[in-house]
């Protein structure tokens, strides 16, 4: 996961309500194994419909959602986030989120950040024609027209997207404890790694026969 420090460009000035995970990514893309590709399916119905925001060339490549209450709601499934991702949204802007997409959010490097819904009116009229950053230093929300929105995030999710750290990583970043306890285990309790090396044969004569 790359490191986020800012989210700055055009946003879709979406702004509707109770989006669920289907329409974030129709279920007949959940076949896939692999991230790669599903923006293209990305709020397939609503893309179907004629003057969709999203194929307005005005917004095309916006690395910033805002939406409406409750965004993210319906199955749990991690596909919405990585849609997202790949259509190339760093960042959604609403006055609520579903909670499981918030975590799948926050584990694909996407801001979801939380505003009151006067603030979210205020940016959805002037994403129209005005950039929008998202500031994780200064966790703030601006405009070009210098509005300026304070928000929260939990203190430890903040510093993992500033870092780029997802769950592989920060385990990776634990490599010297780890390695440093298993030494200890080993001296402390020699057992433990005979009992390993038995699995290990058995293992191996598993895979042989």
């Amino acid at each position: 996961m790359n490191p986020i420090t800012t989210v700055s460009g055009t946003a879709y000035p979406w702004g509707a309500k109770n989006i669920d995970t289907d329409i974030i990514i129709p279920a007949h893309w959940l076949k896939t194994i692999t991230r790669a590709g599903l923006g293209r399916g990305a709020f397939e119905t609503v893309r179907a419909q004629a003057g969709n925001i999203f194929d307005d060339p005005r917004y095309a490549g916006a690395p910033i959602l805002i939406a409406g209450d409750n965004f993210g709601c319906g199955s749990s499934r991690e596909h919405a986030a990585w849609a997202l991702a790949d259509m190339g949204i760093r960042a959604v802007i609403a006055p609520s989120f579903s909670d499981i997409f918030s975590s799948n959010a926050f584990k694909n490097g996407i801001i979801p950040v939380v505003l009151p819904q006067a603030a979210v009116d205020r940016l959805l009229e002037a994403a129209k024609d005005a950039p929008v950053t998202i500031d994780l230093e200064t966790m703030t929300v601006t405009t070009g027209y210098q509005d300026r929105f304070p928000f929260t995030l939990d203190p430890f999710r903040r510093q993992c997207l500033m870092e780029g750290l997802d769950e592989i990583g920060l385990t990776l970043a634990q490599d010297t404890a780890i390695s440093k306890f298993e030494g200890g285990l080993r001296e402390q309790r020699p057992w433990i790694e005979e009992r390993r090396g038995y699995a290990d044969v058995a293992v191996e004569g598993a895979r042989r026969t």
